[in-house]
């Protein structure tokens, strides 16, 4: 039987096509650290996992945080190996060199490609995956490539441009369209060949809903093809009257490896930059791995401290055998068919 299947998988002329006991392509997804604790978790429903080789979309409101959490995670992917490479894509011209070599990272493997419309950035990821399927060395030579759009929100379309140009001021109905042929033109490649792709994008307040809602710009062509979507928003994060950073709240709208509408908080300190491990406490609390004793919190050895303190000096009271413990608890908030508690 098996050699009936072999010949009529021969016959659909798909090179992907494969008897499932040999394996699927492109069905080992891997998975790169966000250099966040519990965004890893958030995505992938481990602290020691992060997002996939597959879509992630992170959106949010203006100024949220979206860029410097896209930056942090080609810094650590970058710093994984001192081969990879990244692609990023970037409408908004954000993007400077002494930016990136002020955060400490490596230019020469980091690389953007200025895009202007949903066309160009179709156009020019497909030539990549292209290239990479036809010229692929990365497991000969033993590197990995992440792909990254800044922002989507940012791009036009081939029309807008042209109707800007001679005046015309009527809405261009054809982006919606254009937003759901591009991704999923790029979805299928993307998954096959393992490549990563980090998408940033607005939200916008929808019109008319019953309560208070907000939805992703570009129609829903990206939310069909994503494999992760997660939004943000922003609170102040203040030392006495200061303020000194920003929490993001982020919760997981859909996600095909976590239970959906779990939320975290990240915290994006303007000096240190993104705190991997703020989050912890909220989590061993909630499982009671750390009880709280009044407005202090008791560890296992009986002395009380402050959250303040914990969260002030994270390596002290999270080394490898309290997050051993709490990849438990991770794995039971987040995971899909879990059914331990997590003590």
């Amino acid at each position: 039987m098996a050699n009936h299947l072999s010949k009529l998988l021969k016959v659909t002329d798909n090179e992907y096509a494969s008897v499932v006991e040999d394996g699927i392509a492109g069905s080992n997804t891997s998975v790169f650290d966000t250099g966040s604790y519990m965004l890893n978790a958030l995505c992938s429903g481990s602290l020691f996992g992060g997002i996939t080789s597959k879509i992630t979309v992170m959106a949010g409101e203006e100024a949220v945080g979206k860029t410097f959490i896209a930056l942090n995670i080609a810094k650590k992917f970058l710093d994984h190996n001192k081969k990879n490479i990244v692609l990023y894509f970037e409408s908004e011209s954000a993007i400077t060199e002494e930016m990136l070599k002020d955060r400490g990272f490596d230019t020469t493997r980091f690389g953007v490609i200025p895009v202007a419309t949903i066309e160009e950035f179709r156009t020019q990821v497909a030539r990549v995956l292209k290239d990479i399927e036809e010229n692929d060395t990365r497991k000969k030579d033993k590197y990995e490539i992440m792909v990254f759009l800044d922002s989507l929100g940012g791009l036009s379309t081939q029309k807008e441009i042209e109707d800007i140009t001679e005046g015309n001021a009527k809405r261009d109905m054809t982006r919606a369209q254009l937003v759901r042929g591009a991704f999923r033109a790029l979805t299928l490649k993307l998954g096959k060949l393992d490549v990563p792709l980090v998408v940033t994008n607005h939200v916008y307040d929808v019109v008319g809903s019953y309560f208070p809602s907000k939805e992703l710009a570009g129609g829903g062509g990206l939310k069909y093809a994503a494999s992760t979507i997660i939004t943000f928003r922003k609170k102040k994060d203040k030392d006495g009257t200061d303020q000194v950073g920003i929490v993001i709240p982020s919760k997981v709208i859909k996600s095909r490896f976590t239970k959906e509408n779990q939320e975290i908080e990240l915290r994006l300190n303007f000096t240190t930059g993104l705190d991997p491990y703020y989050g912890l406490l909220e989590l061993a609390e909630e499982y009671e791995i750390i009880k709280k004793s009044g407005n202090r919190y008791e560890l296992a050895d009986g002395t009380k401290v402050f959250g303040k303190q914990i969260n002030a000096e994270p390596k002290k009271y999270f080394d490898k055998k309290m997050l051993e413990k709490l990849e438990k608890c991770a794995k039971t908030k987040f995971s899909y068919g879990s059914t331990n508690n997590g003590h």
